[in-house]
């Protein structure tokens, strides 16, 4: 009598073992081509419109969409009081989604179309948000007297301290919006605090010609 013996065919487990091996090098593959910043899903943004700045929108509406539309290549629509932004086929970098929110924002915080555009231009720029109360709690008279304070005859003070920081600054009822480099953006907020907390607007000027002529000596 002879003994059978069942061999196996061909060792079944290595062939698994090289067929996962292949489909995981087949993967890797694919998810290096999609680390770059080739798009392969159209990404949207949506940001809501401030009641007070719809009228302004509409009015500038082409001149705001322009840079995003030419040079970030994304697409861009006004939904009733929305903003909507995604990308598309022709976008080469996925960054572009978020230039274009922070451009548009900063033109719904209340800056000008030529400021916002800085942001897209400019790389380490920013702005810093905050209120009147954060610094000082102060109300009725002694609130709009702040303002008064901050401002200047004619916006005086407010445009000293945009040109002696390099930064631009809008005040929004209590709301005080800075946009510049993170130093510069420090160096005007000081100065405006300063003026909340009650120091006169002269001391300030004195200040503000120190520090430009320190900024000029530097470049």
């Amino acid at each position: 009598t002879k003994q059978t013996s069942n061999k196996p065919n061909k060792h079944p487990t290595h062939q698994t073992n090289a067929m996962t091996k292949i489909k995981n090098k087949l993967i890797l593959k694919k998810n290096k081509i999609n680390d770059n910043n080739i798009i392969t899903k159209n990404e949207i943004r949506i940001l809501t419109i401030p009641k007070h700045r719809l009228s302004s929108i509409k009015k500038n509406w082409f001149e705001l969409i322009k840079p995003i539309v030419t040079h970030l290549k994304l697409e861009i629509r006004m939904n009733k009081d929305k903003v909507e932004v995604r990308t598309c086929k022709l976008t080469e970098d996925k960054n572009n989604l978020q230039k274009a929110s922070d451009y548009i924002k900063a033109y719904l915080l209340g800056f000008c179309i030529e400021d916002s555009l800085a942001l897209l231009r400019i790389e380490d720029l920013y702005i810093e948000s905050f209120e009147i109360k954060d610094v000082k709690i102060l109300k009725g008279d002694h609130l709009s007297r702040c303002i008064g304070r901050i401002c200047g005859s004619n916006g005086a003070t407010k445009f000293a301290i945009e040109n002696a920081t390099k930064t631009r600054i809008v005040i929004a009822g209590t709301k005080i919006h800075i946009l510049g480099s993170f130093n510069n953006i420090k160096m005007a907020r000081h100065s405006i605090c300063s003026l909340i907390i009650g120091s006169t607007q002269g001391k300030i000027f004195n200040k503000l010609n120190t520090l430009a002529k320190r900024l000029k000596e530097r470049f």
